[in-house]
């Protein structure tokens, strides 16, 4: 007879079997014989279909980065920006991930919406932006944002010692924004990330699922991107 340790288990794979990860209607076509010879204007059309579509917080995306051992990390970060020059985000240089960015500059994103059927992987070489661009980024974002910025400081990812510390932090931060809403956290740095990787992935009602990849050509080769198609 299980034990209730077994049955909870056992419940709990019940569960998992049961979900569905598409059960909004008719899932969008994707052509990949039309798509762009570059990875950036398609995914801009995604994201930007992607909140057409309802997805909630389209720009939020996970960042996966290494420490130097090589033990990677993964967390959930907001796209601020996406040009010529890649995927911009933002966050301390002093947090868990700017140290692993500074060990290791490389880094990957995902982002998933669900509401579409429809993922985008890309990974490629990080750089750190200016002071000048990391400072005009932090004054970009809300008040909120500036406040969490200044409340954390060169603090984020520490062990916080208790939750009494964390309100004074936000609300000395808080009075700060509003006396000065110029202000800047020195250690705030935008990142940007240059892919040389962008896969786009769509669901398919048969999961016969289409999965498009652009890999950037190597140095000395003809052309900017390589486009092939990948089993699902």
């Amino acid at each position: 007879m299980h034990g209730t340790g077994d049955e909870a288990a056992e419940e709990f794979r019940e569960l998992l079997r049961g979900l569905r990860v598409h059960d909004a209607g008719e899932l969008p076509a994707f052509d990949p014989e039309q798509a762009p010879d570059e990875p950036l204007s398609l995914f801009r059309r995604w994201l930007r279909e992607a909140a057409e579509a309802g997805v909630p917080g389209p720009h939020t995306m996970m960042l996966a980065t290494a420490d130097a051992d090589g033990r990677p990390s993964v967390r959930t970060v907001m796209l601020h920006d996406v040009d010529a020059r890649g995927w911009h985000f933002g966050t301390h240089r002093t947090s868990r991930k700017g140290r692993e960015l500074a060990a290791r500059p490389y880094a990957a994103l995902g982002f998933h919406w669900t509401a579409v059927g429809r993922q985008v992987r890309i990974g490629g070489r990080v750089t750190v932006a200016d002071p000048e661009e990391s400072a005009a980024d932090l004054r970009g974002r809300s008040p909120a944002a500036l406040t969490a910025a200044l409340a954390g400081g060169g603090r984020q990812s520490e062990v916080l010692g208790s939750y009494e510390e964390l309100e004074r932090a936000f609300e000395a931060a808080r009075e700060r924004v509003e006396r000065e809403p110029e202000a800047t956290a020195p250690s705030w740095t935008l990142y940007v990330l240059a892919a040389d990787e962008v896969e786009f992935y769509q669901e398919e009602e048969h999961r016969r699922h289409v999965r498009l990849r652009y890999r950037r050509a190597a140095e000395g080769e003809d052309g900017g991107w390589r486009r092939e198609l990948l089993w699902p």
